[in-house]
């Protein structure tokens, strides 16, 4: 199936997550895979861009060149912030190169992920429990920050920023990522990420119903329903989960991505979905396992 044969909306286009080449956390994960292999395959399947992932260059001079060789766009960055314990202007300072290499190469969307209050040490490698939540009294301040970040983000380097739900930070639940966004301004955008919404225990048209007018970024991600029960029930880490295969590229694993279809047509949405999957490569081979989650999401599109 070629990119063509996707139905995709106008200003809707299809990107890949490197992840399935290389872990950007789990460094053995892909270490013998090159940049030029994840590259290549992602062309030759039929996506229209990559997301940044730990082996690409920094620079955008460098960077440019390299994906236009393989006519490939970079589709975002993902971003560890810490606005949960540190001020709008130490953020700022913190993006700064990240910001601007995203938009030297053509972004338009910064993927931003809480990384503070987190489980101290390798909080990855800590078990799911052991999660820190964020007091109620102080999310309001925290959303004001995240407004006033998104703001100046916007204006400075014109991103708009994208908040990732995720597994092990601040907004995993769907009370918690509504408590904040009921309380941000609409500069703050959000992420639908479909994985880690399944496996926080809710289902992400949730998100879709609430937010629908909030959402600038979309990760196409599955989850395989008997390894999920044995993370949580046996108490593993985030880490232990991806290396057991927790997650999966769409077709693989028990996520409906209909909604995201309907989604997408119904609501105007302009931007990326990206298909994303945190495996060992060794285990789900990369350009076979993309290739299948490329064919998925072009049916799903068809029907």
């Amino acid at each position: 199936m070629s990119q063509k044969a996707i139905a995709l909306p106008d200003g809707v286009r299809l990107a890949v997550s490197p992840l399935s080449w290389a872990n950007d956390v789990l460094e053995d994960l892909g270490a013998d895979i090159s940049l030029d292999t994840c590259l290549t395959d992602a062309a030759e399947v039929g996506y229209q861009g990559v997301q940044l992932g730990r082996k690409f260059p920094r620079d955008a001079a460098t960077l440019r060149p390299l994906l236009a060789s393989h006519r490939l766009d970079l589709a975002s960055g993902w971003h560890s912030g810490e606005l949960a314990e540190r001020s709008v202007d130490e953020e700022m300072q913190a993006v700064a190169d990240h910001a601007e290499l995203l938009r030297a190469v053509g972004c338009k969307v910064m993927v931003y992920g809480e990384v503070a209050m987190m489980t101290p040490g390798s909080p990855l490698d800590a078990p799911m429990s052991q999660r820190l939540i964020m007091p109620t009294a102080d999310v309001a301040a925290y959303a004001a920050r995240l407004t006033e970040f998104s703001s100046r983000l916007a204006g400075e380097y014109g991103l708009a920023l994208a908040y990732h739900h995720h597994l092990m930070m601040v907004a995993e639940t769907f009370d918690e990522i509504s408590n904040i966004f009921d309380k941000t301004g609409t500069e703050v955008g959000l992420l639908l990420d479909t994985g880690h919404a399944v496996a926080a225990g809710f289902d992400y048209t949730q998100l879709i119903e609430r937010f629908s007018d909030r959402i600038v970024h979309v990760h196409l991600k599955d989850v395989r329903k008997s390894v999920m029960r044995e993370v949580r029930t046996g108490d593993l880490s985030f880490n232990a989960g991806v290396r057991s295969g927790m997650f999966t590229v769409p077709g693989d694993g028990i996520v409906d991505f209909t909604p995201i279809a309907r989604f997408v047509r119904n609501s105007g949405y302009r931007g990326w979905l990206v298909v994303e999957a945190e495996q060992d490569p060794a285990h789900a081979p990369p350009r076979a396992t993309v290739a299948r989650a490329f064919d998925h999401i072009g049916k799903v599109f068809a029907d």
